[in-house]
C-alpha cells in the first residue's frame, strides 16, 4: 500500500496538498476559501499564471496570505478607495508591473479615474525618483490607455 492510499484510507479524503479527516471537514475549508470579504475583493481577482500556480500548489501559503491582506486593511481607519490607491503607490515603489497592473486594474473596476490612478504615479516622482515614478505611470497607462478588448502590453497610444 502507497503512502497516499494509507493516508486515504485513514483520512477519507485528499485534496491537493490538504488531508481532512472527513469530506465535511474539506467543505469547510473549500467554503472559507470562497467566501466573499468586504476587506479583501481578493477571491474576485483573477490571478495571473505565476500566482495562480503558487495559490495551486501551496493553497495554505496562499490562504494565511490573503488572511494576512484582509488583517492589514481591517487595521486602521482607511477607506477602501484610499487604500487602493495606496497599493497602488506602494506598487510603483516597489518597481512591480505586475502589481501595478493589478491595482490599477482594480482601481479602475472600483470607479477611480484614469486621471486619479496617473496622478499616484506622478506622486512618485519626488519619493521614488523621475525615471521609477514614469516607469510606474507607463505600467498605469497600460490599463488607463489600453484599447478594449487589448491586452496590457498595448497601450492605446494618443
Amino acid at each position: 500500500m502507497t503512502a497516499a492510499a494509507s493516508a486515504e484510507e485513514l483520512t477519507g479524503c485528499i485534496e491537493g496538498h490538504h488531508i481532512f479527516s472527513d469530506r465535511d471537514e474539506k467543505e469547510q475549508l473549500m467554503a472559507r476559501k470562497n467566501q466573499p470579504n468586504a476587506a479583501s475583493d481578493a477571491a474576485n481577482v483573477k490571478l495571473p499564471g505565476a500566482a495562480l500556480h503558487m495559490a495551486g500548489e501551496h493553497p495554505e501559503v496562499w490562504e494565511a496570505f490573503q488572511h494576512l491582506g484582509e488583517k492589514a486593511s481591517r487595521a486602521g481607519p482607511l477607506d477602501a478607495r484610499t487604500r487602493r490607491l495606496i497599493h497602488l503607490a506602494l506598487a510603483i515603489a516597489a518597481s512591480s508591473e505586475g502589481a501595478t497592473h493589478s491595482h490599477a486594474r482594480r482601481a479602475s473596476s472600483e470607479g477611480i479615474s484614469p486621471e486619479e490612478l496617473e496622478h499616484v504615479a506622478v506622486l512618485a516622482i519626488t519619493t521614488v525618483g523621475w525615471s521609477q515614478a514614469i516607469k510606474g505611470l507607463t505600467w498605469v497607462r497600460d490599463i488607463t490607455r489600453a484599447r478594449l478588448g487589448a491586452p496590457a502590453s498595448e497601450p492605446f497610444e494618443p
